[in-house]
């Protein structure tokens, strides 16, 4: 059931980050506005702005936690979950979904009482996942068993899978109209599904120039794929952190932009043109492009986040963009289990950054 939650209650050193100014730059360009504090030391992943209902899905650990997007406060959470990933949502039968490595579930909640309605056993360590209007399923992307799982966004029950991807599945888009693109992020390749049929359809070699394809998003009026590339992985040469810009129809990269290192989140808002893509790595960097045309693209500006500030989401009413981050300290010393640690996380510091004018 709903738990709810203020701001309020909480240390006094966190609670007065709320709502509080950052420093603002020049007027009329994209600047932090907000860090909002959020309850807890556990890690996180994608964040999800509902813009038709107005809320903000936060997965952090062992929860969601629900925002308001008009007044920032914690409004509620679902809890008792375990290494969340993402949340996607299906308005026409008000179902929201939740994937998590536990060791491999989607759980299906009602996104008007957040209430658990079904969890379903998917394959192990589900991380991306989107809703496709088209075929009215929910896709997760599993990155332990490389798969595709298909979930009926009405009864929460398991549809199908796409098996034997060949290699470990990242971010994922549809074209809401019998596709869905699939990033395998170790190999550089990009798979075209059929949404309905769950049958492979095409693959592509995008590597170089993207090494490893990371985020993604779509322009479906113009066919073109976007996608956040990360430097060239263990099977790969070396490549540069870049945009690619994908041909939907061939799988030719028809353009690329430079980008900020570690990214993991992109959106596009069809409204504006423009492309927001996150990165973690260095300083932390929210890079913005417009697309000037299907295939040419300029960059707006590049606004400083912060360090590990790697994923994000949009509110595509109000262009606002938010990225969940904590602050960062010391590196713990590799190992063979976890060979490339990231920095250590100083407690009671995670929050959400809003970008915006």
């Amino acid at each position: 059931m709903m738990k709810t939650e203020t701001f309020f209650g909480r240390s006094a050193q966190f609670a007065a980050l709320l709502l509080a100014p950052v420093t603002i730059l020049a007027a009329g360009t994209y600047h932090i506005t907000h860090r909002l504090p959020i309850p807890g030391d556990s890690g996180w992943d994608y964040i999800t702005a509902d813009s038709q209902t107005r809320r903000l899905y936060v997965p952090h650990g062992t929860e969601v936690v629900v925002l308001d997007l008009a007044t920032y406060k914690i409004v509620g959470k679902i809890a008792d979950l375990k290494g969340v990933h993402g949340v996607a949502l299906a308005h026409e039968f008000g179902h929201g979904f939740i994937s998590a490595t536990d060791p491999g579930s989607v759980t299906m909640f009602d996104l008007k009482t957040l209430e658990v309605l079904n969890k379903e056993r998917v394959g192990d360590d589900p991380n991306g996942i989107i809703y496709d209007p088209f075929t009215k399923r929910i896709f997760s992307a599993d990155r332990g068993s490389r798969r595709l799982t298909a979930i009926d966004a009405k009864t929460g029950k398991v549809a199908g899978a796409v098996d034997d991807l060949g290699g470990r599945t990242e971010h994922l888009a549809s074209d809401e109209a019998g596709h869905v693109f699939l990033n395998m992020q170790d190999v550089g390749k990009l798979h075209k599904i059929d949404a309905k049929r769950l049958k492979l359809l095409e693959t592509w070699t995008i590597a170089p120039p993207c090494g490893q394809p990371s985020s993604m998003d779509i322009d479906r009026a113009h066919n073109r794929v976007f996608i956040g590339c990360r430097g060239g992985g263990p099977s790969q040469p070396p490549a540069p952190t870049l945009l690619a810009v994908v041909d939907a129809t061939n799988g030719n990269v028809a353009a690329t932009q430079p980008i900020g290192a570690g990214v993991d989140a992109l959106e596009f808002d069809p409204k504006t043109g423009l492309i927001y893509v996150s990165a973690g790595g260095g300083d932390g960097a929210l890079s913005i492009f417009h697309e000037d045309s299907p295939d040419q693209y300029s960059l707006v500006q590049t606004v400083k986040t912060l360090p590990g500030a790697r994923t994000m989401a949009l509110d595509h009413k109000t262009g606002r963009v938010y990225l969940p981050v904590a602050d960062v300290g010391s590196t713990p010393e590799p190992t063979p289990e976890n060979p490339a640690p990231r920095r250590r996380t100083v407690p009671g510091t995670f929050s959400v950054l809003v970008v915006g004018k």
